[in-house]
């Protein structure tokens, strides 16, 4: 009898630890069909390394924000840059603005914050072998001039920023350890530990707690509303601000069925996001650059109503840009960046109406 009884014991273990791996791999979208979409055309525009985070001016010039990943991942690191692209000119040539930057500098998620007077702040996580920072530039006639270098014990593990103005800035951590064997396991286990951080100018204090994977963050062009991306969560969760306090107060969450990374807005307010629909196999590609990782992008538009539309609008198995971080709009051109290719994608599209 006891022996029965042990072997209904490994039996149940088994069966509870394949249901586990079969939840988390249709989670993660493995079982996904990609059927291939997009009303436009696209180019590659090589020259870069991880074309991260591309966000673009109000002239219509795009910045973008790139690193070698996967050598850094080897343990082999390689300066990153930040570039300037701009979509007007018939050359369209990479600029490297930060080519004779004397510091360690491997750029993520950026945020810009243009005044009244025309003055262009710029932010840049940096994550370095000394530890996880934000750089603070001044754009001044296409040269980025390093103004100062920002840290704190609440820069765990920053991911994106978005300025509020030219000293004040929300953070995302995307897990609550630097711990590559923690992230691992909040990631498998699904763990929604993550947080979102305020910098008032000196001091870093939370404002939101216990999101999935808090990833790329924006803000609505009247300053009313935080967005920010939740990768795990598989959600855009929309956050009020405390005057007062600067706490993030939350409204409601869009629901994305999939791993959404960064946010960016269009003139018309409309949010613009790169993301990767199916997780585990974007894992995959980060480890080998031959196994393809499918690239998406959503378009999100706030109805009349108070309600939110999301159109899909790009989808493709990865064979022309895999591992999709990020989609940032100007006009008709629709640019699309990935962590670890080595180009990025110029397209021209279809406007439709929400």
């Amino acid at each position: 009898e006891m022996k029965n009884k042990g072997k209904y014991i490994i039996i149940c273990l088994i069966l509870g630890i394949f249901l586990f791996i079969i939840n988390t791999l249709n989670d993660a979208g493995e079982f996904k069909s990609i059927v291939p979409h997009f009303d436009g055309e696209c180019i590659q525009i090589p020259g870069v390394s991880g074309a991260e985070d591309i966000l673009f001016l109000n002239n219509g010039m795009a910045i973008i924000s790139c690193d070698n990943r996967r050598k850094t991942l080897a343990r082999f690191s390689v300066q990153g840059s930040l570039y300037a692209y701009d979509i007007n000119e018939t050359s369209s040539k990479l600029t490297n603005l930060t080519s004779s930057l004397a510091m360690d500098f491997h750029p993520h998620g950026i945020s810009v914050f243009e005044n009244r007077n025309g003055k262009i702040s710029l932010a840049v996580i940096n994550h370095t072998q000394e530890g996880h920072f934000i750089e603070m530039f001044e754009l001044q006639n296409n040269v980025l001039v390093h103004n100062k270098t920002i840290s704190g014990s609440l820069l765990v593990s920053p991911n994106n920023l978005v300025l509020i103005n030219e000293n004040q800035m929300y953070v995302t951590n995307d897990h609550d350890s630097s711990s590559d064997f923690n992230k691992l396991i909040a990631d498998y286990l699904q763990l929604a530990n993550s947080n979102v951080v305020f910098y008032d100018g000196e001091n870093f204090s939370i404002a939101a707690e216990n999101l999935a994977y808090a990833n790329g963050i924006n803000m609505s062009n009247d300053g009313k509303i935080i967005y920010v991306a939740e990768t795990i969560g598989k959600k855009i969760s929309l956050f009020s601000r405390s005057i007062n306090t600067n706490k993030l107060i939350f409204q409601e969450s869009i629901d994305m069925d999939s791993g959404i990374d960064n946010i960016e807005l269009d003139a018309e307010g409309n949010l613009w996001i790169g993301s990767h629909p199916k997780l585990w196999t974007f894992t995959r590609h980060a480890k080998d650059a031959e196994k393809l990782s499918p690239s998406q992008v959503f378009k999100i538009s706030k109805m009349k109503n108070d309600g939110y539309t999301v159109e899909e609008v790009y989808l493709e198995s990865g064979d022309n840009l895999s591992g999709s971080s990020v989609a940032a709009v100007y006009g008709k051109t629709l640019l699309i960046g990935s962590v670890f290719e080595d180009h990025f994608l110029k397209c021209n599209y279809t406007l439709t109406q929400p």
